[in-house]
């Protein structure tokens, strides 16, 4: 027998062909088959209410997953829109739910970059799908809805997440620190850095009098430094300018009071020379800033002291 006889064709047909009306006949027909619907989320769901009222809405299913966590379906016929999306996160905040799930025959994909990004910026114990809905039948079979996850949670969608939350985080601690470094710099009449913007970023930059060569603030999670940072574009040069401060070095680091860390760095373009500080707190240790803002403070002005007029008298 041939094969033409013993396979059908299957057919997708517009929603609306199975389920005249989203409410009473759709939301109706997944209440009683939330089973089936289940398999697919791969969630194991339980419905607790249908048409469930949030003020003046109404959700279309309430349910609770086998853990008892609340999670919320909302349906809808149609392209996905704006107002299905403020409504399933207006549920899910005033429910306390745990997941939302919104479920459409068509997805725009900016909608879909939305549910990507809020798996990403909420927390693990928060989840959101967004699940494509269509109609299938072979032959003159029943209609059967077809369900397809198109975003979903995932251990590495929020791991990203949690990185791009960390990142923020210590974005906003450095802009923090360095606010108060630099408004510490001014109320003691120091020049140098007081006219320079905060950053985002773990250094804090100015001009130490020759182009190329800078001073520069370093602040990391759990130390501090200061530096003179020498990238004038060429790497020649750059050797000779380290190499003519590194013939002084003892005098240089009796003058500043303190070893320093001298870093030719031969394998690449640029060369520094730097302060560090451990033990002494940094980033994420708030009540260290004072003392630290003083004793960086304090070393810049040595550096600026030390490095500058001997920049000066370099030749090139």
């Amino acid at each position: 027998m041939s094969s033409d006889h013993l396979i059908g064709h299957l057919e997708v047909v517009p929603i609306r062909e199975a389920f005249r009306h989203e409410a009473l006949d759709f939301t109706t027909w997944l209440e009683h088959n939330i089973g089936a619907f289940s398999s697919r989320v791969g969630l194991d769901l339980t419905v607790l209410e249908r048409e469930k009222s949030v003020g003046p809405f109404n959700v279309d299913l309430l349910c609770e997953d086998s853990n008892g966590r609340l999670v919320i379906i909302e349906n809808q016929f149609g392209k996905t829109d704006h107002d299905h999306l403020g409504k399933l996160l207006t549920y899910l905040v005033n429910l306390e739910a745990k997941a939302a799930i919104w479920v459409a025959p068509e997805v725009r994909p900016e909608h879909g970059r939305v549910i990507d990004w809020l798996n990403e910026m909420t927390g693990s114990d928060i989840a959101f799908y967004l699940v494509q809905v269509e109609a299938v039948r072979i032959g003159t079979s029943p209609y059967a809805p077809l369900f397809t996850i198109l975003s979903g949670p995932d251990e590495e969608t929020k791991d990203v997440g949690e990185q791009k939350k960390e990142w923020a985080e210590r974005h906003h601690k450095r802009h923090d620190f360095w606010t108060q470094l630099t408004a510490r710099v001014r109320e003691r009449g120091i020049s140098l850095f007081a006219n320079i913007s905060p950053s985002t970023d773990h250094w804090l930059s100015t001009g130490a009098g020759r182009s190329g060569i800078a001073f520069n603030y370093l602040i990391w999670k759990d130390s501090a430094g200061i530096e003179l940072y020498i990238d004038t574009g060429e790497q020649a040069q750059n050797k000779a300018i380290f190499d003519a401060l590194f013939a002084e070095r003892q005098v240089i680091e009796t003058e500043f009071g303190d070893s320093l860390s001298w870093e030719r760095l031969d394998e690449k373009r640029t060369s520094r020379i730097q302060k560090t500080w451990e033990g002494y707190g940094g980033l994420y240790e708030p009540e260290s800033w004072p003392e630290l803002h003083e004793m960086m403070i304090t070393a810049m002005c040595r550096f600026d002291e030390v490095f500058r007029k001997r920049l000066r008298r370099l030749k090139g």
